[in-house]
């Protein structure tokens, strides 16, 4: 894996996905009372304190531009770990496979509705991963004869006022798996959340599940499993739906802004990808667990600023504790976009798919009628955030519903 430092020169995404004006349990980033886990073995791909293939590594070659959509010569700088990364590759202007189906040239697919070319700078190609021809998300699955459904994770999955829980992207994604494998709906209870307990007002309804909980962490994957996976209920050939880890990145943000040790802060985020990983192998990795199949898509990590930074633009942020930068920024691009590139390469690793919602909600945040943006669209974009700025209003949840499909259908 490539140094991480090579790879953000100029964008700065706040991890912000879920949980500022979650009741109950909330701390003040809208994460679940406690700092992110730690404590936990580090991923083996190496992570971002220096170990081989973290952003404190000199060890694999620099990201080309034709993987992140750059333009130009990708320059060394500073890593976290204090190292000078490898050497800059240049843009030969050339690509060996141009399709977007089948082993993965460029992702421009990714970077093409962006009006600043280039500086959104994510190299999934380092991981080799198919992406499905709908360019929104990945192709490593071939989703078939679904018996059972479970959604997983935070609060964009539960849902969350203001938005009406017939807008919530699981209920909408639901009404179209009831058509697609012709499963028993659930009832309209299980479409709504208990503010009190930010759950599912109905844990399970028909021939689906919902064990996610505003707040949620990954280390939360646990308990979830444990309620949402009876034993009489493995012979069920399922489909795990998920959003989880924005708790986990905005606690993370916000510990590092208050001046917690870079150390310290790189070992949270290595600790909360190991168990994002641990929860996905553990439906996949024992074949005899689902011996009928179990299928698993789950979100990278979206961010309200659209690739700027600028915490302010939604006027609430502050009241998450983002309200101060931290001492060095570049820290923070590239712990986050090690992060996220780390959940591609659990999808490859585990043959799982990940949807793109980082990528489809960039230029759709608070700042999308800025033309500086990494990801400006152009003018007369609409927001996809509620006022809570980090979850999504009922187009957010439309699109998060759209992508999942994708990924299902093909």
């Amino acid at each position: 894996m490539r140094p991480l430092a090579t790879t953000l020169a100029s964008l700065l995404i706040v991890p912000l996905t879920a949980c500022t004006g979650d009741s109950g349990g909330t701390d003040s980033a809208g994460s679940e009372t406690g700092g992110a886990t730690s404590g936990e073995s580090a991923p083996t791909t190496g992570g971002p304190s220096g170990e081989t293939g973290g952003p404190g590594s000199e060890t694999g070659g620099s990201a080309t531009d034709s993987a992140t959509g750059s333009g130009g010569t990708v320059e060394p700088t500073s890593d976290p770990g204090g190292s000078t990364s490898g050497d800059p590759t240049s843009d030969s202007g050339s690509t060996t496979d141009d399709s977007t189906t089948g082993p993965v040239g460029p992702l421009d697919c990714l970077f093409e509705p962006f009006v600043n070319q280039g500086q959104l700078l994510i190299d999934y190609a380092q991981f080799d991963p198919v992406i499905g021809s709908h360019c929104k998300g990945t192709n490593h699955q071939d989703i078939t004869d679904i018996e059972r459904v479970v959604f997983l994770g935070d609060s964009v999955t539960v849902g969350t006022p203001p938005t009406q829980g017939k807008d919530f992207y699981r209920s909408e994604l639901a009404d179209m798996l009831v058509e697609k494998f012709g499963l028993m709906p659930p009832n309209d209870l299980w479409k709504q959340v208990n503010p009190i307990d930010g759950v599912a007002l109905v844990k399970d309804s028909g021939d689906f599940s919902s064990c996610s909980k505003w707040g949620a962490r990954t280390d939360d994957f646990v308990g979830q499993t444990e309620d949402c996976f009876p034993p009489d209920l493995f012979d069920k050939r399922t489909l795990i739906i998920t959003t989880m880890g924005g708790n986990d990145l905005a606690s993370i943000a916000k510990d590092g802004a208050n001046g917690k040790p870079i150390d310290e802060v790189t070992a949270a985020a290595e600790a909360f990808i190991q168990l994002q990983r641990e929860a996905v192998q553990w439906f996949v990795d024992d074949p005899d667990k689902f011996p009928n199949g179990v299928f698993v898509v789950y979100a990278n990590i979206y961010e309200f600023t659209d690739g700027t930074g600028d915490l302010m633009s939604c006027p609430a942020a502050g009241l998450g504790g983002f309200d101060k930068p931290w001492e060095d920024p570049q820290l923070l691009k590239d712990l986050v976009l090690w992060i996220n590139e780390q959940y591609m390469d659990i999808a490859v690793d585990t043959q799982t798919d990940m949807i793109f919602l980082l990528e489809n909600f960039c230029g759709h945040g608070f700042k999308a009628g800025d033309p500086t943006a990494p990801c400006y669209r152009g003018p007369d974009n609409k927001t996809l955030f509620d006022l809570t700025c980090i979850h999504p209003n009922p187009d957010g949840h439309d699109l998060v519903k759209d992508l999942f499909t994708a990924v299902i259908d093909e």
